[in-house]
């Protein structure tokens, strides 16, 4: 009998150290997380967005300024970037439609995404939360002519099966643009729609170093 107590007792005090272990160890993971910047200023940075109206919809693309991705490292097989930090600003003046400057004119109509100051758009993650292996939901603040609104977009990471590093990130998500004030007909087309033009959707694939 007694030496099933001492067994016991052996066996618990095991059990407490490995515990305590893990937890020392996994606390001291988590205070010596690295931040690293995989993107800093890309120059040649683009964005894709376009506007439904009606039946169709109007697709423009602009240059991206500032545009910076930081992770953390891991050392595990987790979601890499689960702890991403994503910013960029956007120049208005710089959209174009494809389809010809008629488009484009209408697009930088003052007063619908170029403020009286030609503030730029732009945004900034507040928070990320992972929806499954390489997506997550990024939670930010979008400002849009000086007003500044949450967002939230999806961001997918891509990634070689065999790799644990993130290559490729493809943003996307869509925006009211009553948010922000913005009556798309009665700026473009001088009168309020009675189905109004409000979703605006964005697009941006974005190359990690």
């Amino acid at each position: 009998m007694k030496n099933i107590k001492n067994v016991v007792v052996s066996l618990v005090v095991v059990t407490i150290t490995l515990v305590v272990s893990g937890f020392t160890l996994s606390t001291s993971d988590f205070q010596n997380k690295e931040e690293v910047m995989v993107v800093e200023n890309e120059p040649k940075q683009t964005v894709n967005f376009f506007v439904t109206h009606g039946h169709c919809s109007t697709p423009f693309a602009g240059i991206v300024d500032d545009l910076k991705v930081s992770v953390t490292k891991r050392n595990d097989l987790g979601n890499p970037l689960e702890d991403m930090k994503i910013s960029f600003e956007i120049n208005p003046n710089s959209f174009k439609v494809c389809a010809g400057d008629d488009l484009t004119a209408r697009i930088k109509t003052p007063g619908l995404f170029i403020g009286e100051q030609d503030e730029r758009i732009t945004f900034k993650t507040t928070e990320v939360y992972t929806m499954g292996l390489d997506w997550y939901q990024v939670n930010g603040k979008m400002s849009i002519k000086g007003i500044e609104k949450e967002v939230s977009f999806f961001v997918t990471g891509i990634r070689d099966p065999k790799e644990t590093r993130t290559r490729l990130l493809v943003l996307e998500g869509q925006m009211n643009l009553f948010d922000w004030g913005i009556d798309y007909d009665k700026i473009v087309n001088g009168t309020s729609d009675s189905v109004p033009t409000k979703w605006m959707y964005i697009n941006m694939k974005i190359e990690l170093s």
